[in-house]
């Protein structure tokens, strides 16, 4: 008998349980928790982690970065970079181009083998202009017509005549005091209104003339030469009346007198213009 037995018969507690050998593992409730338990899977309580200690801030582990080998070897960087801007550089505009200026006859000669637009198909000659090339008046009219397509001079037949005359009436000489040219120097077919890739053409003819004359005041006469000698869209109405600037060139507008043949009312209205040029002519003069 055992020391544990006997004692546990002395003190009244009658003889011990004791299990069989293998009792527990071969319990019907052992063998179930086997059974549900997969055979591979640790069971062993993990202990959770410990909670962060405040006053410790986790460092990330640092990462090793492998820059990629460039195929090219690249220029060096500035040291300073240039300052970034809110807004972008204004474009500069472009210069106007600067004409050469040609002798007076060679300016001639180029007008009369001008091939620059179509007009030169129907034209039968240029018109350069007429007068006295150093003369303080330059009149400008609109382009030639019939009359001045034949004879290769402005402002011929009944408008060069009421033009003449009144030009008399002021004072003035077209040959000596004046000197007249036009916007185009051919006659566009049917005299029809002419087209903006004639007037470029024509362009550095009118402005080469005006540098070589270089007038005290210009007399534009018709809509149309105000029009585009202004680069503007009103009318003649509107036009009349004000002193105007060309090329920091002062400039009045007035009617053409083909207009005038056709509208006698507004002939009173031209001889007005007439004047108030005169006057502003003797101002600028005296100046």
């Amino acid at each position: 008998m055992s020391r544990a037995v006997l004692i546990q018969s002395v003190i009244g507690l009658g003889p011990a349980w004791e299990a069989r050998p293998g009792w527990f593992e071969q319990h019907p409730a052992a063998l179930s928790r086997q059974a549900e338990a997969p055979a591979d899977v640790d069971l062993a309580p993990v202990e959770p982690p410990a909670p962060p200690r405040p006053d410790i801030v986790s460092q990330p582990e640092p990462t090793t970065l492998v820059a990629a080998q460039p195929s090219a070897k690249l220029p060096p960087l500035s040291a300073e970079p240039p300052p970034l801007s809110a807004e972008p550089p204004p474009i500069a505009s472009p210069a106007p181009e600067v004409l050469p200026l040609l002798e007076w006859d060679a300016l001639e000669r180029a007008v009369r083998d001008c091939r620059d637009c179509r007009l030169c198909q129907t034209r039968t000659q240029t018109v350069f202009g007429r007068g006295n090339r150093q003369a303080r008046w330059l009149l400008i009219g609109e382009a030639p017509g019939e009359q001045e397509d034949r004879q290769g001079q402005p402002f011929v037949g009944r408008a060069g005549q009421l033009l003449d005359n009144m030009l008399t009436a002021t004072g003035l000489d077209r040959d000596r005091d004046v000197y007249i040219a036009n916007v185009l120097k051919c006659r566009p077919p049917g005299n029809r209104n002419p087209g903006g890739d004639e007037i470029a053409a024509c362009q550095s003819y009118l402005i080469q003339q005006i540098r070589h004359i270089q007038p005290t005041l210009i007399l534009a006469l018709g809509r149309f030469a105000a029009q585009t000698l202004l680069q503007t869209e009103k009318g003649i109405g509107q036009l009349r009346g004000k002193l105007h600037s060309y090329q920091d060139i002062p400039l009045i507008v007035s009617y053409h007198p083909a207009y005038l043949l056709r509208n006698q009312p507004d002939k009173l209205k031209a001889w007005q213009d007439l004047v108030f040029a005169k006057k502003t002519f003797g101002r600028l003069s005296a100046d």
